[in-house]
């Protein structure tokens, strides 16, 4: 979809429509005072001081009614530049707009408002020139917000919206909404038996037999993958020593985000990166140039302390399986590597039907570790690499880690959403920081170039990313029950129907047989609602044939073939991970 914020003149309506909002605000709630009213990815939002008052479901459509109201009246939008002096005088009655202009740079001389109508609101700009530009908008939603996001001041009202130029437009984002909604990876979570979330431990997620089939499947084809690029695997501890931290580096810049643990009188904490053992692995044993690159896979489990209202499904937990790898090098098979692990990527994201865009994030203005020449030779590695792979990549300057630039992978899903999950970051500190060495053609020991590395990012959120991109209808290999056995009566067809399910299941297939005292329509309609991706229905007419009808989720008409036909096609279906079962010819 699109990023509102990366369009000027989208941007520009939106933040227009945001005063639109405050002012029909200030029309039904005299009292309002309002925070800031920016523009988002997804539209807009405002901040508003209703004093007691909460905003509801019913309060919505009254404030969209005053919003078109006040743009039929098509008032001009006009811009006021004010000193300081006078801002604070004409704002002198609202606190937060004094607390904005108080902030303000000491050199901003000009301080400018927008003034529509009987409304006049602090703002940079630009707008719209005219209200009656703002005709086709929805308020989305509400919720409440700390002032500046602190928890320890007055909670806000924030109203969130989306304007565009035409009705179609309006209509089609709302179409998108209500598939996104559909889609949304807690709901088909917990109709689908994948995983459940308890209060005894906020943003920790279970998983339940179905959720665990499918993580084991990924699990599973992750390292057969791996297993072919020539990775070696590893396991590191889930708790480790403080002084390690120390060493890496976490310890000063990531203890809030720690757990910790006392044990024999020394601190340990929980690891909330895998990078550090990894380390430890590496120094384990002398290494030689012969042996580079060294690729060092892991899926290693990961405690970060996330804020409570951050906590959000699977897409933000407190606790997450990284597919970390560790590759060590040396400077002259960067360039190389990087253009195998790109294809590997590609292969990868091509299975689950994912497209994507790669991002190359350079070197920070300050605060950056290592020689000027090292971090221009590394970006044109990553940069060349890309290329030299097929791809182009948008340079995000200035973004890079402080110890090396970065690959990301922003992977786009059935629904046009984007999210970031697979990076490939070049790091120049860890190996200095443990005195990482191999030992050269030479005779000497130098320093190797080490790269870290996800393709998934994380199990748990790509499994989120995955139930919303296939709306909960997994394709035929991930799917926790594959077939589906339902006997049209148990007195005549269950036992036909359980030599079938053992017949199957012999072949490693995952069946359910549906032998409940229940109507055919109901189990088959539960079938559907389950998304299961075949369906057997058992008769009279299957017996004495033996045909199989044969149904596809998703598809309405029914196949007839026989039971080594119908096996035959599972198997190549799974073995070549396909979503579902084409028929082909084999």
């Amino acid at each position: 979809m699109m990023n509102i914020k990366e369009n000027e003149k989208l941007s520009i309506l939106n933040h227009s429509c945001a005063h639109l909002l405050a002012q029909a605000v200030k029309h039904l709630y005299p009292e309002a005072k309002f925070w800031v009213g920016p523009v988002i990815e997804d539209g807009f939002y405002y901040d508003i001081d209703l004093g007691d008052k909460v905003i509801t479901e019913e309060d919505i459509p009254k404030i969209e009614k005053e919003m078109k109201k006040i743009s039929k009246d098509g008032k001009k939008i006009v811009r006021h530049e004010l000193s300081k002096s006078e801002a604070l005088e004409m704002f002198k009655d609202d606190p937060y707009k004094v607390d904005l202009i108080n902030r303000m740079d000491e050199n901003d001389t000009t301080i400018s408002c927008y003034t529509q109508g009987d409304f006049t609101d602090l703002c940079r700009g630009p707008h719209v020139e005219t209200v009656k530009e703002l005709k086709y908008f929805k308020l989305l939603k509400f919720s409440g917000a700390y002032w500046k996001g602190d928890k320890n001041n007055k909670m806000l009202q924030r109203i969130y919206g989306i304007c565009f130029e035409s009705q179609e437009e309006l209509e089609d984002y709302l179409n998108f909404l209500e598939e996104a909604k559909k889609r949304d990876h807690k709901k088909l979570g917990k109709e689908l038996d994948l995983f459940m979330m308890s209060e005894y431990g906020p943003g920790f997620p279970f998983f339940l037999n179905n959720g665990m089939i499918i993580r084991n499947e990924l699990e599973n084809f992750w390292y057969q993958e791996h297993t072919k690029e020539g990775y070696e695997f590893i396991k590191t501890p889930i708790m480790l020593n403080k002084e390690l931290w120390e060493l890496s580096g976490h310890w000063f810049n990531y203890r809030e985000n720690m757990y910790t643990s006392e044990i024999d009188e020394k601190t340990f904490a929980i690891k909330p990166m895998n990078c550090p053992g990894g380390m430890l692995v590496y120094k384990n044993s002398l290494h030689s140039y012969k042996d580079l690159p060294l690729r060092i896979g892991e899926l290693g489990q990961v405690h970060r302390h996330e804020a409570s209202g951050a906590l959000n499904g699977l897409f933000r937990v407190r606790t997450f399986t990284q597919d970390d790898a560790h590759i060590f090098m040396r400077e002259d098979q960067i360039e190389e590597e990087v253009v195998k692990l790109i294809n590997f990527i590609d292969r990868i994201y091509a299975i689950f039907g994912l497209t994507y865009d790669i991002e190359l994030s350079t070197r920070p203005e300050e605060k950056y570790i290592g020689d000027i020449n090292i971090w221009n030779k590394s970006e044109k590695a990553l940069e060349d690499a890309c290329h030299k792979s097929g791809h182009d990549c948008k340079i995000n300057p200035g973004d890079g880690a402080f110890y090396g630039p970065k690959l990301d992978f922003h992977i786009k899903d059935s629904l046009g959403r984007v999210w970031q999950c697979g990076t490939i970051q070049l790091d120049m500190n860890l190996p200095e920081r443990f005195d990482l060495t191999y030992v050269d053609s030479d005779g000497t020991k130098k320093r190797p170039v080490m790269l870290h590395r996800v393709i998934f990012g994380s199990i748990e959120r790509f499994i989120g990313i995955l139930i919303e991109h296939y709306a909960g209808a997994f394709p035929l290999w991930l799917s926790p029950i594959q077939v589906n056995i339902i006997p049209v009566s148990n007195e005549h067809h269950l036992e036909y129907a359980k030599k079938l399910s053992e017949k199957l299941q012999e072949r490693n297939i995952r069946i359910k047989l549906d032998d409940r005292n229940e109507k055919l329509g109901y189990k088959i309609r539960e079938g559907q609602t389950k998304k299961i991706p075949i369906t057997i229905v058992v008769g009279d007419k299957e017996i004495h044939n033996d045909i199989l009808p044969v149904r596809i989720y998703g598809i309405q008409e029914t196949m007839n073939v026989s039971l080594d036909e119908l096996l035959e096609k599972i198997e190549y279906t799974i073995q070549r991970k396909e979503k579902n079962i084409a028929f082909p010819k084999l």
